[in-house]
């Protein structure tokens, strides 16, 4: 039987790689210029990082055009790249341990989470765009017998993703694997609040037999080096995550340089609906729990709006709130803790200022509203639920991305749905009930890109992620991802009469 791991001891003994990777090696910022890498576990320094800019970004994207242009990687026969990507999967799941240490480490979330959602998440979503590759056809037109009409898929180019910083790991595998797959080269800037394991992967994808310059990681921050990659004249596609505000900025910038495609996947203000012929109170209780609290709040599909019918909602509300109170923020290298800690400071002082705020605007706390664990030096808030939540108080419209709950009761199906839409996001839904025709209806009615019904926040690699409204375009996971790194070509052959 295998011991348990000593987390702690692990982390003292960790080798942290802190540079930018361009062009298949380890390198400084061109400036020398570096930032602080804070753990929100402690407050501590665990690495000073590569600080990027202009002329680092530059060059990384002259690598990855060069290596496209090579065709080492884009004209790969894709049987070939699929061999290279499978192996980078296995290497990710051999250095499984390492890589949730340094996911914990720089963003707060509990390792049993890290070990058991982020990296098994990471590995399938990198084999499964792997397994995929060789398996999509092009198609030939229903044309006239007269000619030859072929609709095939090509790698777009140079593409630069921009990831966030909440589920580092996965968010880079959802972008980097599909485009990888489809042939083009990548440059990756992760999030200055969490780059370490975006900073690893890339020795790892070295390691897996992707050739120099078609995976390059720029760390630094999101008006330099965010901004230089978005508005490069050579980047083909801007693939961002993050939020709406800089989501909005990134199509400026496609418009103020190259028209560079840009796909987005922005906030959420998600409505968990809870009617009164809910099959299982209990059980919608747990997950409306869950779908606020699990890492943190910080999810852009967290269910942050509880709509419940009020003729259940103070018992609903009860079952919800005992679990909010059995929910204490704990150490995140302690393998027991659900509940880590928030990302930096700056998230702490936002989540904590929107609690001022609904409090000012009236609202009542049932459970949670502080700062927890202070002497930590770390950053923790405990689980908090508003009731008397009106739809048109701040926070139930805007996006606090940490673990508040605000609970709106409405009267009918036409005020719920009414309600659910009444943002400007629409990213993910859900409604409770017994009624497969109710389900059925809300779900069509809905505006959002993700409805679950009789569940929460339930996922799979096969299926699309993206939102509507100011959520975003485009579509994460699935095969139509491919649509996001690929251009159609049509080539007409005019035959002999």
């Amino acid at each position: 039987m295998n011991s348990p791991i000593d987390w702690h001891a692990r982390a003292r003994a960790l080798s942290i790689r802190s540079q930018a990777f361009i062009d298949g090696a380890y390198v400084s910022a061109a400036s020398g210029a570096t930032f602080d890498c804070i753990s929100p576990i402690d407050g501590r320094v665990i690495a000073k990082v590569a600080e990027c800019g202009e002329e680092d970004v530059d060059r990384a994207v002259k690598s990855a055009r060069a290596a496209f242009v090579k065709g080492t990687w884009s004209r790969m026969a894709p049987a070939k790249r699929k061999a290279v990507l499978l192996k980078f999967a296995e290497l990710i799941r051999v250095h499984a341990d390492e890589l949730a240490l340094l996911e914990t480490l720089d963003m707060g979330k509990p390792i049993r989470d890290s070990v058991r959602v982020d990296l098994p998440a990471t590995e399938r979503c990198i084999a499964w765009y792997a397994e995929a590759i060789d398996k999509l056809y092009d198609q030939v037109a229903p044309t006239a017998p007269t000619a030859l009409a072929l609709i095939t898929r090509e790698p777009t180019g140079v593409i630069g993703a921009i990831v966030p910083w909440n589920f580092p790991l996965i968010m880079t595998a959802w972008k980097i694997a599909p485009a990888l797959a489809a042939g083009n080269s990548v440059l990756l800037k992760p999030s200055e609040k969490s780059p370490l394991t975006a900073l690893r992967i890339a020795e790892l994808a070295i390691s897996a037999g992707i050739p120099e310059g078609v995976f390059n990681v720029v760390p630094g921050f999101g008006g330099t080096a965010g901004k230089a990659l978005a508005l490069h004249m050579d980047v083909d596609c801007i693939a961002f995550t993050g939020s709406t505000a800089t989501g909005k900025q990134m199509l400026q910038y496609s418009g103020q340089s190259n028209m560079k495609r840009v796909w987005l996947e922005c906030g959420g203000k998600s409505p968990n609906i809870v009617l009164a012929d809910a099959p299982n109170i209990d059980r919608a209780a747990q997950a409306a729990a869950s779908a606020i609290f699990f890492n943190q709040g910080e999810m852009c599909t967290a269910g942050s709006r509880l709509l419940v019918q009020e003729s259940i909602k103070d018992e609903l509300l009860e079952k919800v709130a005992q679990h909010a109170r059995a929910l204490l923020p704990g150490d995140p290298l302690d393998p027991s803790t659900k509940l880590g800690a928030i990302v930096d400071d700056v998230q702490l002082k936002r989540v904590l200022g929107y609690i001022d705020i609904g409090r000012g605007e009236g609202a009542d706390v049932r459970v949670g509203g502080k700062r927890v664990r202070e002497e930590s030096g770390g950053f923790y808030v405990e689980p908090t639920v508003f009731e008397r939540v009106t739809p048109s108080m701040r926070i139930a419209r805007e996006e606090i991305f940490g673990p508040v709950l605000t609970t709106i009761t409405f009267k009918d199906l036409e005020d719920a749905v009414r309600i659910g839409n009444d943002v400007i996001y629409g990213l993910a839904a859900a409604v409770w009930t017994k009624d497969v025709n109710v389900a059925h209806r809300v779900a069509r009615e809905l505006r959002a890109g993700m409805v679950y019904v009789n569940c929460y926040d339930e996922d799979d690699i096969t299926v699309p992620f993206g939102g509507y409204k100011q959520s975003g375009t485009g579509r994460d996971k699935s095969l139509h991802a491919f649509d996001k790194y690929t251009e159609l070509k049509t080539t007409w052959i005019k035959l002999g009469e």
